[in-house]
């Protein structure tokens, strides 16, 4: 499968009569294309990253969606589509010269099942309005992203993003039963059924993760989940990283799979504790939560099991939720992170690699040497329980340091793939990670990839310039690590 053609820019004459013929077609339905309109969408939430798009639409039903993706395929006008613009990764974030398809005003849960225990939903719902829609059932929504106030399950879907408690629970592929989405012919596909075993081939996970490069979805149904009756939350601290990463595998290795399995370093714990005032250890230089679910004598023997294994492996002090506030107001603490960082510097730049959990001890060690080699500070929050790292790499965007903190960011994904891991666990690609492909897979493996892509999209103009590189980027990309480009853009540091 040959790689698509680069895009060529448009002038202003050309983008205005775009525009025009754009308004004419999608007649009735609202399309942005005044500057000071299309400036709230030129990034998503990686801010490093803007692009104004051509125009942005914002269909209301299935039928307007068809109409955009098919008058853009006409007119070969690349098409990216948006959800709330929580993405990390500039997945969300407009092909230059092409349209943003928001699919804000999709925000209906159309039906609670509570006997088959499903809810179906529009792609621009939120994630936590599931679980609040689920609950007068005692039934919720697993995935639980730190954004689930304000992202959509139809970004979650083009990321397939995870949460506090995906290590028991599962990321979105696993609590997704059926997918309804529209091509860029404007043709309807259905992935995915109701029932456990679907008819056809098996697309839905091969879907679910995709980044919007090969369908906008119109409708999902998903899978409900019993709300547990209870749960506790055990605060562990640590005197060392290395003692509270090996505690975190031998909870694993003991056959037990917590709920949540949580790790903060000192820096991320105070920089909360000043937020917040969670009431975190401010002396310890890490921070496991613990949390087990699930019926009332189960939770106590679990709890009583997670104690003692942390006890042996180190803790300093052990601090279990008492009731439903303390519990709530420890995964508030955790889930603030982000917002307490923005204390520390004007930026920050969270990176999303994953690796096996016996490496964490190993990657933190090297995050710390690349904090000195870059001089920028790194604060380390992640999910421990499947070695979903988060390191959160502090810098000034005005003071011209995003050009350390990028390289920085993509040592680390390196060493990612070097220690058995992942460039990415729940962020994505998008434009953010795109180089870390290169580092990741193989060229035949990239081929694959865009023939998957072509068979959904054979123009190749559904968010066309993510996720997946070209070869010419990747012979960057070796020449930039393999020779030695980062000592030579970076003469100053000490590390060379």
């Amino acid at each position: 499968m040959q790689e698509p053609a680069p895009q060529t820019a448009l002038n202003a004459e050309q983008r205005a009569m775009l525009q025009e013929i754009l308004r004419g077609a999608l007649d009735g339905m609202t399309l942005l294309t005044a500057e000071n309109e299309l400036k709230a969408y030129e990034c998503d939430a990686l801010t490093v990253f803007t692009r104004p798009p051509l125009a942005v639409a914002l269909p209301e039903t299935e039928a307007q969606v068809q109409a955009v993706l098919q008058t853009c395929s006409g007119l070969g006008i690349p098409v990216t589509v948006r959800g709330a613009g929580t993405g990390l990764t500039g997945s969300g974030t407009a092909t230059p010269d092409g349209l943003l398809l928001a699919m804000a005003r999709f925000n209906r849960i159309l039906k609670i099942d509570p006997q088959a225990r499903t809810a179906t939903v529009e792609p621009g719902v939120r994630n936590q309005a599931v679980s609040d829609a689920a609950a007068p059932y005692g039934l919720f929504y697993a995935p639980d992203p730190s954004s689930q106030l304000a992202c959509t399950i139809g970004g979650n879907i083009a990321q397939n993003a995870g949460g506090l408690h995906c290590l028991k629970y599962g990321l979105t592929t696993h609590n997704v039963l059926k997918i309804r989405a529209v091509l860029m012919d404007g043709g309807i596909i259905e992935l995915g059924g109701e029932a456990y075993d679907a008819p056809g081939l098996d697309l839905l996970p091969l879907f679910i993760g995709s980044e919007g490069m090969f369908a906008a979805v119109t409708e999902v149904v998903l899978k409900l989940l019993p709300k547990p009756q209870t749960a506790q939350v055990i605060q562990a601290s640590f005197a060392d990283m290395g003692k509270a990463g090996r505690a975190v595998a031998d909870i694993i290795a003991e056959g037990i799979i917590p709920a949540g399995l949580e790790m903060m370093d000192g820096a991320s714990t105070r920089a909360v504790d000043d937020y917040l005032h969670a009431g975190f250890d401010r002396e310890a230089e890490a921070l496991l939560l613990c949390e087990s679910d699930g019926m009332a004598e189960e939770v106590e023997a679990e709890i009583g099991k997670i104690r003692h294994i942390l006890t042996r492996a180190g803790a300093t002090s052990l601090k279990v939720s008492r009731n439903e506030i303390e519990r709530t107001a420890i995964w508030a603490g955790r889930k603030s992170v982000f917002p307490a960082a923005a204390r520390l510097a004007p930026d920050s730049y969270c990176m999303d690699g994953t690796i096996p959990r016996r490496k964490i001890g190993e990657m933190l060690d090297f995050t710390d040497g690349l904090s000195k080699k870059y001089r920028l500070q790194c604060i380390n929050v992640f999910h421990a329980g499947d070695g979903n790292m988060h390191p959160l790499i502090l810098f000034d965007n005005q003071a011209g340091e995003w050009p350390r903190a990028e390289a920085f960011g993509a040592e680390i994904l390196r060493r990612c793939v070097q220690l058995g891991g992942t460039i990415t666990g729940e962020h994505g690609v998008g434009l953010e990670k795109i180089d870390g492909m290169c580092a990741q897979f193989g060229e035949g493996e990239r081929a694959a990839f865009w023939g998957i892509k072509a068979a959904f999209d054979p123009e190749m103009l559904l968010n066309r310039d993510k996720k997946l590189p070209l070869k010419t980027r990747c012979a960057e990309y070796a020449r930039t690590f393999d020779g030695g480009g980062i000592a030579a853009k970076f003469p100053d540091l000490e590390y060379f």
